[in-house]
């Protein structure tokens, strides 16, 4: 059984978070090695662990050290466990920390003051953690003030810092190896060849993760959880997620299936035109829309909170979707018991704790509107096939059931919509309206010079500032916008786009000379982390 409760028909690679700022990067580079694997939070319980019948065991980094007291740790018995079912077990960083501590050996403050960033690192003449590697030298990504200094009985130390630093551990007896560097960023040469050899040439784990046997296996899913007579609605925002969503569900339940687009009063500018379009004339989905706007931005006057404007919002998806209900109820004689959305992995991982997640190591990045920000009192059974999918993975499965490519390759966009893109309160000063010319003109813009397809995700975002300008020869004291564009391959880290500086010159000369509120045009030049792809 998996952490939801349902049976996992994979192997299991099971990671246990400590805490760092990479593990969510772990998870991604296993399934990248068609491997399925699951987020546990660094305590979980032994019972939860069983649960999830693991091949293999990582234990992530972190930021805290092992010889202080109370610093978190696997629970008791888990390497007894792990030995009596041969599950081998890979620490990294903190991981390897805890295994060196729990299992007899020691670890202190690192006598140089610990070692961080790029840095060569010497291996041992023989070692089955990197018997592949013809190099003696290899340069690694190191992030750690603590160190290994006396091994457990058993283990042999298989690569050293040039500071002369334990770097990497094993005991194939015991099957319990551990990396001191992190293999799953980029900066490490070799590094996803280390996870590979690790998880194929040492644990075995069959590489039987594959998006067309996830199509499979929700199809076969849904027809068991919603039975032959049962309804469901399915919350389409005319993004990528809800809309592969929909059309797999359809698949399924054909007519049963209840779709509703919610004009919210925070869509970019024409949307509830394009996207019932091409609900209608690509993806042949019924669709009916609603136009909730007013309630919506009612409810959000005055609040500036970003994790309030999210909860409201929610609360608000989820009064429409009742009240669709009720009119579906009067209708068909029955009421829908089921509810559809498109949540994704990276949704429920920033959302921590969703409840039943468990996710305590990693704090609230943000709540989103269809995790954290649902109410308790939800009244529909949810069925969310790409819970435990990323981005990519979701968009492998939409092109297996046939939605067209150019809905494939469309830029997420949050379902909270403009609300995340307004700093502040979003109803005054006709800032939405604002918002959405200039948003129009970026990405236009960038479809103009064909760079659409280079970015993850580009939009603009409303500053709550006013800066002087001249326009016609006239003082001006106009509103300020941000643009933001994106590069990532899941959601979970992302860097800034390299524009030229001429695209910069003419799409700010665009925005400026078109959108006469608007004087000044600044670039966000942040990547996640430190920052998030959105900015509330």
């Amino acid at each position: 059984m998996t952490a939801n409760g349902t049976t996992s028909h994979h192997a299991v690679v099971l990671i246990l978070d400590y805490g760092s700022q990479y593990t969510q990067l772990i998870t991604r580079r296993v399934r990248e090695l068609c491997m399925f694997s699951m987020l546990f939070p660094g305590d979980a319980s032994m019972d939860r662990i069983k649960s999830a019948s693991p091949h293999v065991v990582i234990l992530s980094g972190g930021p805290n050290s092992v010889h202080v007291e109370g610093s978190p740790r696997v629970p008791e018995g888990f390497f007894e466990y792990c030995a009596e079912n041969k599950i081998p077990v890979l620490g990294i960083c903190y991981g390897m920390q805890m295994i060196t501590h729990l299992l007899g050996g020691e670890v202190k403050p690192a006598v140089h003051g610990g070692e961080y960033g790029r840095m060569p690192m010497d291996i041992a003449p023989s070692s089955q953690l990197f018997d592949f590697i013809s190099s003696t030298t290899v340069n690694v990504w190191m992030s750690h003030g603590d160190e290994a200094v006396k091994l457990p009985e058993g283990f042999s130390a298989v690569a050293r810092s040039h500071q002369g630093s334990i770097v990497a551990i094993e005991n194939p007896r015991s099957q319990i190896y551990g990396f001191q560097f992190h293999p799953e960023v980029m900066h490490t040469e070799h590094g996803l060849e280390m996870i590979k050899h690790f998880l194929i040439g040492i644990a075995r784990v069959p590489a039987d993760w594959n998006m067309g046997q996830v199509l499979e296996e929700q199809l076969q899913k849904i027809a068991q959880q919603v039975g032959p007579e049962e309804h469901a609605i399915c919350a389409l925002s005319g993004g990528v997620d809800s809309t592969v969503a929909a059309t797999l569900v359809y698949k399924v339940l054909g007519d049963r299936l209840h779709c509703v687009f919610v004009d919210n009063g925070l869509l970019r500018y024409n949307e509830q035109q394009r996207v019932m379009d091409t609900f209608k004339n690509h993806l042949h989905l019924p669709v009916t829309c609603v136009d909730h706007s007013k309630v919506m931005l009612d409810r959000l006057r005055g609040l500036t909170d970003p994790e309030a404007k999210r909860k409201a919002i929610g609360a608000e998806f989820i009064e429409v979707f009742k009240n669709y209900a009720s009119e579906l109820e009067q209708k068909l004689g029955k009421k829908p018991k089921f509810l559809v959305q498109g949540t994704l992995y990276p949704d429920v991982i920033e959302s921590c704790p969703p409840p039943g997640s468990g996710q305590k190591h990693s704090h609230t990045i943000k709540s989103h509107h269809n995790v954290g920000g649902l109410p308790k009192d939800l009244q529909f059974t949810l069925i969310e096939p790409f819970r435990e999918l990323f981005k990519d993975e979701v968009r492998a499965v939409g092109r297996l059931l046939g939605v067209p490519e150019q809905f494939i390759k469309r830029h997420p966009f949050p379902g909270p919509g403009l609300a995340v893109r307004v700093l502040g309160d979003v109803t005054e000063d006709g800032k939405l309206d604002t918002l959405r010319e200039v948003d129009e003109i970026f990405v236009n813009t960038i479809r103009e010079y064909g760079l659409y397809d280079e970015i993850w995700q580009a939009f603009a975002v409303f500053l709550p500032v006013k800066a002087v300008g001249v326009q016609g020869d006239q003082r001006t004291h106009s509103h300020v916008v941000a643009l933001r564009a994106v590069t990532s391959a899941d959601g979970m880290t992302a860097d800034w786009y390299s524009f030229t500086p001429a695209f910069l010159r003419d799409v700010s000369n665009r925005i400026c000379n078109k959108v006469r509120s608007v004087n000044r045009v600044v670039y966000d030049i942040t990547s996640k982390p430190p920052g998030t792809i959105e900015w509330e």
